[in-house]
């Protein structure tokens, strides 16, 4: 009977041993894959985070390495443009640096246009630069061009009438002024809108309210390619009033 019982120990035994091993297995099949799991987890997220503060970044230096811009809109010209953003050399070198954007025709920029404004600064002379090399690029910068330097009618007309002697361009003070007052009523910035040339495309502008086709024909050399700049439109229209009536003296209408 002392044996029959110690004969069912070990059987016993042997199945308390192998649930135990069963139960451990089970446990180490088990600790590795959540382990395994929470192991790719943790780097993952932080190689996340990490490539968004890389994006984030990179955003950031681009924003202030892009240089300042402007977007042209319906009524814009090179040399409102210059003159609102003080660029210096005017509107010459804002267009030699937006060249390949607005074309061959400086008077021809189109809305949604993007222009380079940072671009049209040109660096400064070195120290050692000679006295004739910085008066050449000054000169390469304006072009000779002649810039309306007042801020009136009467100056405007005055500088005009300068710039129309050396050319040979008849007109007198009160023959210019007696036809600005008709045409705009002293507004450099003056549009027609509604007439038979604004249907055609090309609105009258400027102080005597001249058409582009006019402006391109009579534009006079060393004066600002602008048609609401106001001498080059006095004199571009003055040299169109020689060419048809003789003097704007003779204007006394529409013309």
């Amino acid at each position: 009977m002392s044996r029959g019982l110690h004969a069912r120990h070990p059987f016993r035994a042997r199945r308390l041993r192998l649930s135990l091993a069963l139960a451990a297995g089970g446990a180490g099949i088990a600790a590795p894959l959540l382990a395994a799991g929470s192991a790719h987890a943790a780097p993952a997220q932080v190689q996340e985070q990490t490539q968004s503060a890389r994006s984030g970044a990179a955003a950031q230096v681009k924003t202030e390495q892009e240089p300042s811009s402007y977007t042209v809109v319906s009524g814009d010209t090179l040399y409102r443009i210059a003159l609102d953003h003080d660029i210096e050399g005017g509107w010459n070198t804002l267009y030699e640096a937006n060249k390949k954007t607005v074309g061959g025709d400086p008077d021809l920029i189109l809305p949604g246009q993007k222009l380079t404004l940072n671009a049209a600064s040109k660096p400064a002379e070195n120290s050692d630069a000679t006295p004739e090399r910085a008066d050449r690029s000054s000169a390469e910068r304006t072009g000779g061009v002649h810039k309306t330097q007042s801020t009136n009618l009467d100056g405007w007309i005055n500088e005009a009438l300068t710039i129309m002697k050396q050319h040979g361009i008849p007109g007198t003070y009160e023959g210019i002024h007696r036809n600005i007052i008709r045409e705009s009523g002293g507004d450099p910035n003056a549009i027609n809108n509604w007439d038979i040339n604004a249907q055609n495309g090309t609105p009258s502008i400027g102080l005597l309210q001249v058409i582009k086709p006019t402006f391109d024909a009579f534009h006079v050399e060393g004066t600002v390619y602008d048609q609401r700049d106001p001498v080059a439109n006095i004199v571009a229209a003055c040299n169109y009033a020689a060419d048809r009536y003789g003097s704007i003296d003779n204007v006394n209408g529409p013309y």
